[in-house]
């Protein structure tokens, strides 16, 4: 059992703190930026909550976080009442946000000028893998770290891997979305040619499905798609904040993502109908609409 904290109490962060506690059996105190939430997940679950990532953050071996963005992620780590300012020597700071390999690389200096350890440890499994604590984690960082913090990850995960040095997390969850993009779009034109073909959908996926075109998405998100619902899992708003961070990265390495950008504006075309909190599934409806 060990003493930590959790900082941020989103979509996935609240089921995911909570993993730590009842499957992990560590004792937890949890920050949200809204209070609300941190007492509601604090009279469901038991621990402890703090007003300030600092106070979650004291005393604690391992830390938490899962927030929006960069900008969220250096105001809850190195901020004034920030987690950093009060984290003790050899403790480990676990971020599970997805952001960019530069702040990732950015908070390991600082941590390890502080005398603790940093893990890059964005998720991939939505909210539905949060829920159920059976989420991959992709991380970047030293490997003696590693091996002290993956025991604890294991609470609310299925697969757990070290990619290599600080930000080899981020770069890895970048691939994971680099190829969710397509694979969505070609799934959602697949379905939209059936039905103008005059196919029964479900017939064709049932056939399709079992040989080289089968995948997670097909399996979990076609019956959704043909009937049109796009309330399942990762919003579009997060999806553009994802590939935004991908193209940027490749902007940077010289990657070319000549796919990922058209999607990217796909995406766009989905907000622009209304469909920020569509899941991304929703590709589809840009081709129906």
């Amino acid at each position: 059992m060990a003493n930590v904290a959790f900082i941020g109490l989103g979509v996935m962060g609240y089921p995911m703190a909570a993993h730590l506690k009842e499957r992990g059996g560590h004792e937890v105190t949890v920050y949200n930026r809204t209070i609300a939430k941190a007492e509601k997940w604090v009279a469901e679950h038991g621990g402890a909550m703090a007003q300030t990532p600092a106070e979650a953050a004291r005393d604690k071996d391992f830390v938490f976080s899962c927030v929006g963005n960069d900008d969220d992620l250096r105001a809850v780590a190195l901020g004034g009442d920030g987690a950093f300012q009060a984290m003790k020597a050899g403790a480990i700071f676990i971020d599970n946000t997805t952001a960019s390999a530069l702040v990732a690389r950015e908070l390991a200096a600082e941590a390890e000028s502080r005398g603790f350890g940093f893990i890059d440890a964005p998720v991939s499994g939505g909210q539905a893998g949060a829920e159920n604590g059976v989420l991959t984690v992709m991380c970047g960082g030293e490997q003696g770290t590693f091996d002290k913090a993956k025991p604890v990850i294991d609470a609310y995960a299925r697969m757990v891997g070290l990619m290599g040095p600080a930000g080899a997390g981020q770069l890895t969850k970048m691939v994971n979305q680099i190829c969710i993009a397509g694979l969505v779009q070609g799934l959602s034109e697949g379905i939209h040619f059936g039905k103008k073909a005059g196919l029964d959908i479900e017939k064709v996926i049932e056939v399709i499905s079992k040989g080289a075109a089968g995948s997670w998405q097909m399996e979990n998100r076609y019956k959704t798609m043909n009937a049109g619902e796009y309330g399942f899992g990762f919003a579009v708003d997060w999806m553009r904040k994802d590939l935004g961070i991908c193209l940027a990265e490749a902007n940077d390495n010289g990657a070319k993502l000549p796919v990922t950008a058209l999607v990217d504006q796909f995406y766009k075309e989905v907000q622009e109908m209304g469909g920020k909190r569509w899941d991304t599934s929703s590709l589809l409806a840009r081709l129906e609409k």
